[in-house]
């Protein structure tokens, strides 16, 4: 494998969830901070933030955009409240809701909150911003009610402690915190400043990374959660955002980051698994579709979303874990409970079943092998 700068101290594993995570040393910190392993946010109505705009000079392209913004732009917040009520309480507007009914509120909420996180992120990095873009399951095509709001930011140069704060203050009134109670969505932002991975090298770093499970540390004013931090995981973050390709402002992404090496990518997915299985019984659901889409990544290139991998998956299981499967891919589509009780020791087995075929499929990986993103 391609790998570089190995003595850089891997400080942080989390994870897989189709997004990923890094760091390193920031400026006036000074060590390399820990992420947190990923268990798994309310949004609030916020003052309003200046429109965004490219700065003078800023390069662009013809898909320069701000994508989520003309839906969120029709959406005023207070209808975005009637929403809300409506999808907590079906009653409220004379009977259940339609499903279809429902993602429409959710996707314009989601809407709302990302046209909120850009121009927040606008408001604390100014031109010291070059982009910034969705990745996780807005590209991958398996936005669910329960999906985070996943961005990637570019920026020139590493945030001072001042404007990770800001953000970080800014963000806990966007995200809804875990689990969401309406059709707010939680919001992860990883925040990465160019030379952190320009020129790549593996592992790499973030400069901030905010998400729900790390809110109880923001609001216990713990500036060690602020520290850059170095996380394979980002690999995967930064893979599927290059192959994505969906700007929600600032040029495209290949001309803000290099190309990540396949080698290094299969690497952060597989080296984390022994780490991430700790968490086993708190995260069944997602863990066991976490392995599936490692196990088809490595097999097929396929990076897909987790619903799509646990059908390729269930056609390679023995029939007796097949069952699981199906119930983690329905708890993932909001078709049932995310409940475990009574299948603890047969998930386990499933997984463990998985991750011996992964690592039987690693050692057989031919060279040449491809990374995109699955299609349709």
């Amino acid at each position: 494998m391609s790998v570089v700068d190995r003595d850089e101290p891997v400080a942080s594993r989390s994870v897989w969830h189709g997004d990923g995570t890094a760091g390193e040393d920031d400026r006036g910190f000074g060590l390399v901070e820990t992420a947190p392993a990923r268990p798994m946010g309310e949004a609030r109505p916020g003052r309003h933030h200046p429109s965004l705009a490219r700065p003078e000079g800023a390069r662009g392209s013809s898909r320069t955009h701000l994508r989520s913004f003309r839906l969120a732009e029709a959406i005023s917040l207070d209808a975005l409240d009637s929403g809300a009520a409506a999808c907590s309480n079906p009653e409220a507007v004379g009977g259940e809701l339609h499903v279809a009914d429902d993602m429409a509120v959710w996707q314009s909420v989601a809407a709302v909150q990302t046209e909120r996180v850009l121009r927040l992120v606008r408001e604390v990095f100014g031109y010291d911003v070059l982009g910034a873009y969705e990745h996780g399951s807005a590209v991958l095509g398996g936005v669910q009610p329960t999906s985070d709001v996943d961005i990637l930011v570019i920026t020139k140069r590493p945030a001072s402690l001042l404007e990770k704060r800001q953000l970080v203050e800014g963000l806990m009134t966007i995200s809804a915190r875990w689990p969401p109670p309406g059709p707010e969505r939680c919001v992860e932002v990883t925040v990465v400043a160019q030379p952190q991975v320009r020129p790549w090298r593996y592992p790499p770093s973030f400069d901030l990374q905010y998400g729900e499970w790390l809110r109880k540390r923001f609001e216990n004013g713990d500036d060690s959660a602020l520290q850059a931090t170095v996380n394979p995981d980002l690999t995967t973050l930064l893979t599927i955002v290059l192959l994505g390709d969906q700007p929600l402002f600032g040029p495209p992404p290949s001309e803000l980051l290099d190309p990540v090496l396949t080698d290094d990518c299969v690497e952060a997915m597989v080296s984390d698994i022994d780490v991430f299985m700790n968490g086993f019984e708190g995260d069944t659901r997602n863990l066991l579709l976490t392995l599936a889409r490692i196990w088809q990544t490595v097999v097929t290139g396929i990076i897909d979303r987790k619903d799509r991998a646990a059908m390729w998956v269930q056609e390679r299981l023995p029939s007796d874990y097949q069952q699981l499967m199906e119930r983690a891919r329905a708890m993932y589509l909001g078709l049932q409970p995310d409940e475990w009780t009574g299948w603890p020791s047969e998930a386990r087995a499933c997984a463990d079943y998985m991750i011996s075929q992964i690592q039987r499929e690693v050692t057989r990986r031919q060279p040449g092998l491809v990374l995109r993103l699955a299609t349709g």
